[in-house]
């Protein structure tokens, strides 16, 4: 199987959001038609720091990831942000994932990005061998404050 990662086009909007659905079921988040519409929005708006990257077969799309850049004042740099990746179940062990990487990491490399850097849960194991053979775990704790 051939596959091939590339930016995210308006023809992709219906597998893009029966993707991102599972994606949002996968870890148990309530997302509606409307909340997939606005990241739609931001991902084809190219003045919006959200951009999508898609991984295709001749079937069609098995893999989404959403990256943006973020600034890094301790080190005066600017990294970039994974925000969402997933493939397709049917798809796993396709090399979908460790492709969609791959282009991150070079895109990150072509924009100057010092870093690349994501989380995930704990316990999602299958996911987590991906990026331990692929990425260094920090010792960072993650915290969210609710506003």
């Amino acid at each position: 199987m051939t596959i091939t990662i590339r930016s995210v086009a308006a023809d992709d909007r219906a597998a893009w959001g029966q993707l991102y659905a599972a994606y949002a079921d996968f870890y148990q988040v309530t997302q509606t038609e409307d909340m997939r519409e606005r990241v739609w929005g931001w991902l084809m708006d190219t003045a919006h720091e959200v951009e999508g990257l898609v991984a295709e077969t001749d079937d069609g799309l098995i893999g989404i990831a959403h990256i943006r850049p973020f600034a890094r004042p301790l080190a005066a740099a600017t990294g970039g942000f994974l925000d969402d990746l997933f493939v397709d179940p049917a798809a796993r062990g396709s090399g979908a994932a460790d492709a969609l990487i791959a282009a991150i990491k070079a895109e990150g490399g072509k924009r100057g990005w010092g870093v690349i850097r994501w989380i995930t849960a704990e316990d999602n194991t299958r996911a987590r061998k991906v990026y331990d053979r692929t990425a260094v775990a920090t010792k960072w704790v993650t915290y969210d404050l609710l506003v």
